[in-house]
């Protein structure tokens, strides 16, 4: 495991500070929002796009980024993370601005219905709702899904289901830091358990809420890493952060996508932590990282 640099140190801590201890001393959930509501909101304006409009996606709230007039442009289907208890629409508005502004599509954000009190499969029937009403208002687009961390998750089990449902057609998945294992069982749970962030508690903590059910942890479409068959999915670009207690999980999907023929572009970033993607502003790492895998993206919208 690489150190991270004193900059990422700091910038680790930093966030670390700012949020609160869950699943130890802090497990409720109505305590947990009212924290997150409590925080002052980020200063200065958001990136601009054209246009941006919430709408009522077949009774899931959506909102829509449109980056431009253009009524060819791709779309993008976006899961927001928060571990499938945290998290909205306004939490991950500036990464969808930012998303619509780099690949000139049209990004479409879902705010799923959020554990505990909507358990599996609440959030992924949610996303495939909002996938086909996406898919039905955009009539001939090219179609990809993407998503960080637990939206990560929600986003290749909409791949599933659009495989296994008759569609809609994707061309691509874009997959960052995924959380995929509920098990937790992989090395990087314990190399980086505590002190990069995301800890081995808020794991077990969002993983317990979102599958309460033993019994669940065994299907396919929550626990897609280990009981998904993958042959046939669309071809996926995977992102993963080498300080992430997610880091093995998210490889091992790279490769059982490639194993059952998908193909599949890994990119790797050994001294960053989870969530780096969305801390473009201040860690030039990270909107390097994060231009990359926009680039990406584009250019498979662009090809398909």
């Amino acid at each position: 495991m690489n150190p991270p640099s004193p900059e990422v140190r700091a910038l680790i801590d930093l966030a670390a500070g700012q949020f609160p201890p869950l699943g130890t001393t802090m497990t409720d959930i109505a305590e947990v929002r009212a924290f997150f509501a409590a925080r002052p909101r980020p200063a200065g304006p958001p990136p601009p796009v054209a246009r941006v409009t919430d709408r009522d996606a077949d009774g899931v709230p959506v909102r829509v980024y449109e980056p431009d007039a253009r009524e060819d442009a791709p779309v993008v289907l976006f899961c927001h993370g928060g571990g499938f208890v945290l998290c909205d629409l306004d939490s991950h508005d500036a990464f969808c601005r930012a998303l619509a502004g780099a690949t000139g599509a049209t990004v479409v954000s879902a705010d799923y219905r959020r554990a505990p009190e909507h358990p599996f499969p609440a959030a992924p029937e949610d996303a495939y709702t909002a996938l086909r009403w996406t898919a039905s208002t955009h009539p001939g687009r090219r179609l990809a899904v993407a998503g960080d961390s637990a939206g990560a998750h929600l986003a290749t089990v909409v791949a599933l289901l659009a495989r296994d449902r008759g569609g809609p057609r994707l061309a691509f998945q874009a997959l960052y830091y995924p959380m995929l294992d509920p098990e937790r069982s992989r090395p990087s749970h314990r190399e980086n358990a505590q002190g990069f962030f995301l800890t081995a508690d808020h794991l077990r903590w969002y993983w317990d809420a979102y599958l309460p059910d033993p019994a669940d942890r065994t299907l396919p479409h929550a626990a897609p890493l280990a009981h998904a068959d993958l042959a046939g999915l669309p071809p996926a670009h995977v992102v993963t952060a080498g300080l992430d207690p997610l880091r093995d999980e998210g490889l091992a999907y790279a490769e059982a996508l490639a194993a059952a023929g998908v193909p599949v572009e890994h990119h790797h970033y050994p001294g960053m932590f989870h969530g780096f993607l969305s801390m473009a502003g201040g860690l030039p790492e990270g909107a390097e990282a994060r231009a990359t895998a926009f680039g990406v993206l584009r250019a498979a919208l662009d090809a398909s």
